[in-house]
């Protein structure tokens, strides 16, 4: 054994192994540290593209734009509210249903799991959906943001296979020759068994909301009611900021596009903190969930 794993031909497969997992990890990283790098450098370094890896002219005039920039702040805010708001209704539905076609008692679930399935393939698309929205008088609020989304059936299925795996049949007879009702058996039994998944579909679905912009752009008429992924679609894609709003002396035509380039790496290292800050603490329920959900049938 020690002859087969000191063999050459594991010794070049090592090698480029790692080699090709360096070179991945490079690429995915430049990205990253250049965006910080060029939000604190100088506007001058950033429009003159001196930025290659390392801030050139260290300098925070691009995180005081932001600050001074209110449409960022009122669009992260409503993101925000968004992602919570959102991710309470579609990880309570997606319990609600996953759980009951769980259960093998539960009449007519093949066929419920098969329209549901069914749906991961056709869409009503576009027109539909609006005039859906539009009917029921939830155009330019929250509700057209959250609601036509609520239900992934990608996350309906992994629950529910987590369910099916995780808690067994007899755990639930138990619980009913105690006298547990169905309500009490999801909130003090399921529920705590099952932190795993409840993480996984919560991340998926907060960094869903989180990141989510076109229904903002379909449905929302109102900009006060935008999210930040609209205001910074507008500076990244279109290239429109108000420069009257960044504060100072921005008088001068040089420094309005500086600022405005400075203000874009600053907005995107800003909007990805939520999700680098809250990804490690799911972490280990991402990973477990995943596994058993996916896996486990």
């Amino acid at each position: 054994m020690q002859a087969i794993r000191d063999s050459r031909g594991d010794r070049t497969f090592n090698v480029v192994n790692y080699l090709f997992l360096t070179l991945f990890f490079a690429a995915v990283l430049y990205p990253i540290i250049y965006v910080l790098s060029a939000s604190f450098s100088s506007p001058t370094a950033v429009m003159e593209g001196k930025v290659r890896l390392l801030p050139i002219g260290p300098s925070l005039e691009g995180y005081q734009a932001v600050f001074a920039y209110k449409p960022i702040w009122t669009g992260y805010l409503n993101s925000v509210v968004y992602t919570a708001a959102g991710t309470f209704v579609n990880v309570v539905l997606t319990i609600l249903i996953a759980y009951p076609l769980s259960r093998k008692d539960c009449y007519g679930r093949n066929a419920i799991m098969l329209f549901i399935a069914f749906t991961m393939i056709f869409h009503g698309g576009l027109i539909p959906t609006y005039l859906v929205v539009s009917k029921l008088h939830m155009i330019n609020s929250i509700w057209a943001v959250i609601l036509p989304n609520a239900i992934s059936v990608f996350n309906v299925i992994v629950t529910r296979t987590y369910f099916q795996s995780t808690i067994p049949d007899e755990l639930l007879d138990a619980a009913k020759m105690d006298g547990c009702s169905d309500y009490k058996f999801v909130w003090h039994v399921v529920l705590p068994l099952s932190k795993a998944i409840v993480a996984v579909i919560t991340l998926l679905y907060a960094v869903h909301h989180w990141n989510a912009f076109f229904e903002a752009l379909i449905y929302l008429r109102d900009k006060s009611k935008y999210p930040l992924q609209m205001f910074l679609r507008d500076i990244l894609v279109i290239n429109s900021v108000d420069t009257s709003m960044l504060g100072g002396d921005v008088d001068e035509k040089q420094k309005q596009e500086g600022l405005r380039e400075l203000l874009k790496y600053a907005v995107i290292v800003l909007s990805s903190l939520p999700v680098l800050m809250l990804y490690p603490f799911v972490q280990k329920y991402f990973v477990k969930g995943v596994m058993i959900g996916s896996i486990k049938g």
